[in-house]
């Protein structure tokens, strides 16, 4: 082969940019955020807990988000019961943005963690944010 310097030259070029991000970030350190539920509403409460246990909320919070949505605007439905048998209003803005209103170090730092977007405020107002 005439072009093999050409060729072996090319994969060299090609296989280092492809392999550069990888490369670029070992031993970065990347910080999972822990998110802040520090705001006056929670500081107040008595008795600090969710509409669910604190696991069940980390985990599956989007599929009670969408649940509450197909409750509320397919089935009218407007209240939750809870595993504790506790009553809540089905409500973004008026339930979990209450006591969750410092949206920007509590949702979007884990949303950007994970590098998902979720699409809750395509409908719903973004909350203004609270100062401490």
């Amino acid at each position: 082969m005439y072009d093999s310097g050409k060729i072996i030259a090319g994969l060299l070029v090609f296989v280092s940019i492809i392999a550069f991000p990888f490369v670029y970030n070992i031993g970065a350190d990347i910080v999972k955020p822990e998110p802040k539920i520090d705001t006056p509403v929670i500081q107040q409460m008595a008795v600090k807990q969710c509409v669910e246990p604190k696991e069940f909320m980390r985990a599956e919070h989007m599929q009670l988000l969408n649940k509450w949505r197909d409750s509320a605007v397919r089935d009218g439905n407007r209240v939750y019961v809870g595993s504790r048998g506790d009553h809540y209003n089905i409500s973004l803005q008026n339930t979990c943005m209450h006591c969750h209103s410092n949206k920007k170090e509590f949702c979007d730092s884990c949303h950007n963690y994970m590098a998902v977007k979720p699409y809750c405020w395509d409908c719903h107002i973004a909350p203004k944010e609270n100062s401490l």
